[in-house]
């Protein structure tokens, strides 16, 4: 791999002996990889077991990425930063679609899927509807500025500090949140994959992140992230694919997966008018009054529940029941929460969860229903149709311009040769990226399919091992129980992360465990692709926009590469320990950060590249502007956002419009901040006004 960067430098890329040893290199690495899962299924057959498997995939695919990141090392800041802007289109675009398609994407858009059904469709449609503003309004201009990250682009674009420093912050605020989930995903693929405790898996994980970036920065990452690619698409295709034949006979799951979807409407009526889901249904209705009573008045409550549970106790060590029943007893006297605060915490996530299982299908809103509510309804059912349409169209939004404003994405195309190459990138990034969206909704309609006719009406005392390793792994998760005390399983009885979907589905299809243990490893490579990227940027925005723009001009290359490793190291600590805490509501800070990206960097690079009269108080203001309404939305309104900065009062949503759609409020405010202030000051030097023109009308397209 150093041979080859080398030879990059001198013979270029297209049709060079150099390109072709490269193709050769990841054909050789393609078919290695398909043989090992081959041979892994083979003996297993012979009685190889899960354990095993779990670690050769785990510890093999770690290592291909470690020594590709070994021999991609470098001190060269041209090559640690922008991979020395040599980077093939077509590898660059693999590159991007492993650096995009996160944990989220490969564990969470099939698992949203499954549990929002058309509403899901926004993710689809706003994460690919992102790069073709990437390619029509950011990628060539970015690559035809020429420089290493995006803050850097911002100081140089609009002159001083504040802008900088403005950029460093909000690369820091939207990476850190989702790099923290993606080594949260990493922990928690390793302690299923290998069975490792939870904590270990994390740091597990995170070794081979730091090998892969930390001696070769984004060299390394490129062709790391290449491999991971072919990994994690291989790993997703193959058992969609598979699942699509066992249900349909039809190896194309985007083709087939219609007939399934018939079927699963179909079912939906029928556990809709189930008596046994009703009465499930019933129970939960009724512990919603029950826990919206303790709720009103928590402290009594609180004395009562321990009374009661220490009654319960005193009278079963009183008839001398059975060790079991008395431990159980003491159990249920040990879970009583300690303080009010404690309990009016525990019972508010319990009345969401029983609010949610009260009503039909669990909760879920029918498949194939694009919306809630009903135009043609009465004014209620309009209204919440009304709502449901507009959050779509706001989620699609913010995942639009988030996308194309995501720092670690835009990096990228700091790396190809040139701004035609840039374009290709953005084609082919599309590509390799619709592969797996085009099948993920597929996916979501087949796992539903199996567990709405295999899963639901199976009797407990034959549950399927899936579901015990997977409740063990987490009961978040996935958990089970029988409240209605028939001994078959209800849909309603059923609680399942969307996390599981992807991870679990060839054991919920009974396919040979060595597929289980392929999808893991496919997840992993997502995870940790996309860490890779974050870490980078984050670590590059501190070292080259902070420490050797601001603090030390005249520092080494060597100096230079050497400050960013460590601050990659010491930000990828702190981003494990913080996943190691499994932080509860890192979920929507990942989403939440695309409202964050937009509304920070969009109006400000936009403007920046196509407005020429934009300075750099307007700049602030965008900025600043834009992540202060986002921000504020979010907090007044989310929930667990209330509680970090004790909002009290009702909740005033606008135009119903729910925080994770925040940034459809911070990108018009920051555009009309940036205008306005620009209009009202001076305009930007001579200078930058004529950079700003050779950005848009070169000479040449190099």
């Amino acid at each position: 791999m150093r041979d080859l960067q080398k030879e990059s430098t001198t013979e270029g890329e297209g049709g060079t002996a150099w390109m072709r040893r490269l193709n050769g290199l990841y054909v050789i690495y393609t078919l290695a990889f398909l043989s090992l899962v081959a041979t892994l299924w083979f003996f297993e057959t012979l009685g190889l077991s899960r354990e095993w498997i779990g670690f050769i995939f785990l510890f093999t695919t770690i290592g291909v990425y470690a020594t590709i990141g070994l021999l991609c090392r470098t001190t060269d800041a041209n090559a640690y930063y922008v991979a020395g802007r040599s980077v093939p289109p077509i590898y660059n675009g693999m590159a991007i679609g492993a650096d995009w398609m996160s944990a989220a994407s490969f564990i969470g858009l099939s698992g949203t899927l499954y549990l929002t059904g058309y509403g899901g469709m926004a993710f689809v449609l706003g994460w690919t509807g992102g790069y073709c503003l990437v390619a029509l309004f950011l990628a060539p201009y970015l690559r035809k500025f020429g420089r290493f990250t995006i803050p850097d682009f911002l100081g140089v674009r609009y002159g001083g500090v504040i802008p900088r420093l403005l950029g460093v912050f909000a690369v820091i605020l939207v990476s850190f949140t989702y790099v923290v989930a993606q080594i949260y995903g990493v922990g928690l693929i390793a302690s299923r994959l290998a069975g490792v405790a939870f904590e270990l898996g994390v740091f597990l994980g995170l070794g081979g992140i730091l090998v892969c970036s930390f001696l070769g920065g984004m060299r390394a990452v490129t062709w790391t992230q290449v491999a991971q690619y072919i990994v994690l698409i291989i790993a997703f295709m193959m058992p969609v694919a598979w699942l699509s034949i066992q249900q349909t006979g039809n190896p194309l799951p985007q083709i087939s997966y219609q007939a399934q979807l018939a079927d699963v409407t179909a079912r939906e009526e029928t556990l809709i008018n189930d008596p046994a889901e009703l009465s499930v249904q019933a129970y939960y209705a009724n512990r919603v009054l029950v826990l919206q009573q303790q709720l009103a008045t928590p402290g009594p409550a609180l004395q009562a529940l321990r009374q009661s549970a220490e009654a319960l106790v005193q009278a079963q060590r009183a008839r001398r029941a059975p060790i079991d029943v008395q431990l159980a007893a003491e159990r249920a006297l040990a879970n009583v929460p300690r303080t009010v605060d404690g309990a009016v915490a525990r019972w508010r996530d319990e009345l969401a969860i029983a609010q949610i299982k009260s009503r039909p299908l669990n909760g879920m809103p029918r498949h194939a229903k694009p919306f809630a509510g009903d135009p043609d309804g009465d004014s209620i059912d309009r209204e919440v149709f009304d709502t449901s349409r507009r959050n779509f169209m706001a989620l699609v939004f913010c995942l639009v311009f988030g996308t194309a404003a995501l720092p670690h994405v835009l990096a990228r195309f700091y790396t190809t040769t040139g701004v035609h190459q840039a374009r290709q990138s953005v084609v082919w990034s599309l590509v390799f990226i619709l592969l797996l969206y085009l099948s993920a909704p597929a996916l979501a309609v087949m796992v539903k399919y199996e567990i709405f006719n295999t899963l639901v009406g199976s009797a407990f005392s034959e549950l399927p091992g899936w579901v015990f390793a997977w409740n063990k792994v987490d009961p978040g998760l996935l958990s089970l129980q029988d409240v209605n005390g028939d001994g078959q399983v209800q849909l309603n009885e059923l609680t399942i992360g969307s996390d599981i979907i992807v991870l679990a589905t060839a054991e919920i299809a009974g396919m040979p465990y060595v597929v289980a243990g392929l999808i893991a490893a496919g997840a992993l490579a997502a995870a940790l692709s996309t860490a890779d990227g974050l870490l980078l940027t984050i670590a590059n925005a501190l070292s080259h926009d902070v420490y050797y723009t601001l603090i030390d001009p005249r520092a080494s290359t060597a100096r230079r590469v050497t400050i960013s490793k460590m601050l990659l190291l010491v930000v990828a600590l702190a981003a494990a320990y913080v996943a190691a805490q499994k932080p509860g509501n890192i979920l929507f800070l990942v989403s939440a950060a695309f409202s964050l990206a937009a509304s920070a960097f969009f109006p400000v690079l936009t403007f920046g590249i196509f407005w020429k009269r934009a300075n750099a108080a307007g700049a602030i203001s965008g900025i600043t502007v834009g992540l202060l309404v986002t921000t504020y939305y979010m907090i007044t309104t989310q929930p667990w956002l209330r509680g970090v900065f004790g909002v009290e009062g009702p909740v005033s949503l606008w135009w119903g419009i729910e925080p994770i759609s925040a940034g459809v409020f911070g990108v018009p405010a920051g555009c009309l901040a940036l205008v306005t202030v620009s209009l009202l000051t001076p305009p930007p030097a001579v200078a930058i006004q004529r950079m700003v023109e050779s950005w848009r009308y070169p000479r040449a397209d190099v």
